[in-house]
């Protein structure tokens, strides 16, 4: 008896993973093995995405003339790296994970002290613009959030450019209803923009 409760135990618990796996959105943050960290994969306006090897790989920091740009090869890296390079702009606090680039106590339009960037709700009044600065919020498997930056807006979808992802290129879809405009994805904390 007490085999057959244990045996019936086991499936039901099995069986219960494999429902919350399924209906839990898990992003991995993998791409195939066969680049070498650090090779470049992709670009924006001259600034390279680079591979990482994984989430969760290190691969050293990146410091430029005493600015923390970020830990190589991670998506904050690429974004800071990206305004850096083709805006000359340097964030006034240069560290934290991508969360963090999203500040949830300032309204929508308001500027983001620690990044000196325009920070917009999603949705907003404002439209998300090419090169603005998105921010993805945690989700299961990923305690850290996610940035990339827009690169290309359209009437009903946004693509952006991003480093240590699956595919270093993503679309979704944006709606614009009763004056806001919304980047349909419960992760999709904002945007930022320069002043």
């Amino acid at each position: 008896m007490r085999a057959r409760t244990l045996l019936f135990l086991l499936l039901l618990g099995a069986a219960a993973y494999s429902i919350w796996r399924e209906r839990t959105v898990v992003e991995p943050l993998l791409v195939p093995v066969d680049h070498t960290p650090g090779e470049p994969i992709d670009s924006l306006n001259g600034v390279i995405v680079r591979y990482n090897d994984g989430m969760n790989a290190i691969h050293g920091r990146n410091v430029f003339d005493g600015y923390n740009v970020g830990l190589n090869y991670q998506c904050v890296e690429f974004v800071k790296r990206y305004y850096l390079e083709h805006y000359d702009h340097r964030m006034p606090n240069s560290y934290g994970n991508a969360k963090d680039f999203f500040d949830t106590t300032l309204a929508d339009s308001a500027l983001n002290k620690d990044r000196a960037l325009i920070q917009f709700s999603n949705p907003s009044r404002s439209k998300p613009r090419i090169g603005d600065l998105i921010v993805l919020d945690t989700w299961t498997g990923n305690s850290f959030g996610h940035v990339a930056i827009i690169s290309a807006v359209e009437s009903d979808e946004v693509e952006v450019v991003q480093q240590n992802t699956r595919s270093t290129r993503a679309t979704y879809d944006l709606d614009h209803a009763d004056g806001r405009w919304y980047i349909e994805s419960e992760r999709i904390s904002g945007w930022l923009r320069l002043p």
